[in-house]
């Protein structure tokens, strides 16, 4: 097992360069399966997520050379077996797959995904989507069968705008037969990435980041080269911890209107920002104000800043409040930054906090991906040594955490138990 060790209260001070995007790369790599030639992806984190789609790519056959940052993906000798349970659990966007089998081959069997425990995540969406295609959908405990003689184009209306629902429809949709349109689409960056990926291999989709996006159907799809947008979870990541500890922290190669949400709120409680084309200067302020927060689909505040930023409200002057509309189970970190000395009451996917409170290093657990996130800038700004167990959470988004980190004042390390 792996643990993580902060010694905090230390001014972090230099540049730290955001990687490409998680939330993308999960998505371009299944999308990848759809030509029969070769595809490269450059500017790919070095996460455990994108090992674990790797090695469901190797599972079916595909050829995969990876280089730094960047995965050349060849399909010639693709098998379209089922996706073991082994493989599909390690991440929920193993269910990519799903919609990118479906579109090539009109079949596709996996298991259930796995991923974060923040709530009920179910792929209903995703399965009306292909239905409304012409697939059929059996579930023997927890294995999905879907598979179709034909995919056609149909109208779509998601009754959530669902990231996931709106991508794994598009890549079931790419090859189908006339044209398709899902209204309500989510609008994120990703969803953009992975358009542009796929209209770079030939497919015909336009409309991605509204709420409208129609699909053209094409019969093939040809290799191409595509670049992995930066991660904007990552940087309001690195952000907020500047806000927290930095002083003139550069967080570099990012696209500032990817977290404008996140930087409206620093400026409103009144932190320090220097906003550039493709950076943010930031540095911890003596004085916050409160505020409130409520977690909207893209472009509102994203429910993956939330853990994180609840840190920073925790140095506010006055009570704050964060609204969780997105996921149910995603105050899992609260009771964690209350041993560390926070104020914190939930109740009714509200979280309230009452601060200024001093933090004081303690053992905390990342019960999932971004409360590892928080769990981390606590420990950052914590007085004495935050250890923190469950890291292999941090580590599926957050490309070489302690490298970034230590390379700018940190003392952080991770080892093994």
């Amino acid at each position: 097992m792996k643990i993580m060790e902060i010694e905090g209260n230390r001014e972090l001070s230099g540049t730290i360069r955001i990687s490409g995007a998680k939330n993308a790369t999960v998505a371009l790599i299944p999308a990848a399966i759809l030509t029969d030639e070769e595809a490269t992806i450059c500017n790919v984190p070095e996460i455990t997520d994108t090992d674990a789609l790797c090695a469901i790519l190797n599972e079916l056959n595909v050829d995969v050379k990876r280089a730094s940052e960047s995965i050349i993906i060849n399909p010639k000798s693709m098998k379209n077996i089922e996706i073991a349970e082994k493989f599909s659990k390690k991440l929920r966007a193993s269910y990519y797959f799903m919609g990118a089998l479906l579109g090539k081959y009109k079949k596709a069997v996996m298991y259930f995904p796995g991923g974060c425990s923040i709530g009920a995540r179910p792929i209903d969406l995703h399965l009306k989507g292909f239905e409304a295609l012409g697939a059929t959908v059996k579930n023997e405990k927890n294995k999905y069968i879907v598979e179709a003689k034909e995919l056609h184009g149909a109208n779509i209306y998601l009754d959530i705008a669902s990231v996931g629902a709106t991508i794994n429809i598009m890549l079931a949709a790419v090859k189908a037969k006339g044209t398709t349109v899902i209204d309500n689409a989510a609008k994120e960056p990703e969803i953009v990435n992975v358009a542009t990926f796929l209209n770079n291999m030939g497919a015909r989709i336009s409309g991605a980041g509204t709420s409208t996006i129609k699909i053209e159907g094409v019969e093939t799809l040809h290799k191409c080269f595509h670049e992995v947008i930066p991660d904007r979870i990552e940087a309001g990541t690195y952000i907020i911890i500047g806000a927290l500890c930095g002083k003139n922290l550069k967080v570099d190669n990012i696209i500032p209107e990817h977290v404008d949400s996140l930087l409206s709120k620093l400026e409103e409680i009144g932190t320090e920002l220097e906003v550039g084309t493709d950076y943010v200067i930031i540095s911890k302020s003596d004085t916050y104000k409160s505020t409130t927060i409520k977690t909207l689909v893209y472009p509102g505040f994203p429910t993956d800043l939330q853990q994180p930023f609840t840190v920073l409200l925790t140095q506010c002057n006055g009570k704050s409040k964060v609204t969780e509309t997105i996921w149910e189970n995603r105050f899992m970190h609260i009771p964690y930054l209350n041993d560390l000395g926070a104020d914190i009451t939930v109740k009714n996917q509200t979280a309230t906090i009452i601060g200024p409170t001093k933090l004081t290093g303690t053992s905390v657990v990342a019960t999932d991906l971004r409360a590892g996130a928080a769990m981390v800038a606590a420990g950052l700004l914590a007085e004495g040594t935050t250890t923190i167990t469950n890291v292999e959470h941090i580590l599926r988004g957050y490309e070489q955490i302690v490298e970034k980190l230590t390379s700018v004042g940190a003392k952080i390390k991770i080892r093994e138990i």
